[in-house]
């Protein structure tokens, strides 16, 4: 039998279960919508495809993201944040969002994904 986690205090969970470089990152681009592999490649160009695998792996094996095969050919996978997870996850990535761009605008820091144009900016 497994043994419960264990956390310290409220925070370390989602530390525990999305944090890291790449997670929360790659949420915020599910949350839009669903994509492909290739897709999230080019919206988090600087992450290494074996990086993206394993995060998305570890989100599925969490039940925060659901993956889709289609029988085609070439196969076609598709990643989703799992309906029952979108609202609170839409919840923690909006206000993450909300406090970096207060943060970037009181240091002047850039934002990439809204100078991309491609209107991508809200996670929900």
């Amino acid at each position: 039998m497994p043994t419960q986690p264990v956390y310290g205090c409220p925070v370390d969970v989602p530390v525990s279960v999305v944090g890291g470089k790449w997670k929360l990152v790659i949420l915020f681009y599910l949350l839009q919508q669903p994509r492909r592999t290739g897709e999230l490649r080019r919206l988090v160009p600087a992450i290494t495809q074996k990086m993206l695998t394993q995060q998305l792996r570890e989100l599925e094996a969490d039940g925060l993201v659901s993956r889709t095969v289609y029988d085609q050919v070439p196969p076609k996978v598709v990643y989703d944040v799992q309906r029952a997870e979108r609202a609170r996850l839409g919840d923690l990535l909006q206000a993450l969002c909300d406090w970096g761009l207060y943060w970037s605008g009181r240091t002047g820091a850039r934002i990439l994904a809204f100078e991309r144009g491609n209107g991508e900016s809200q996670p929900a």
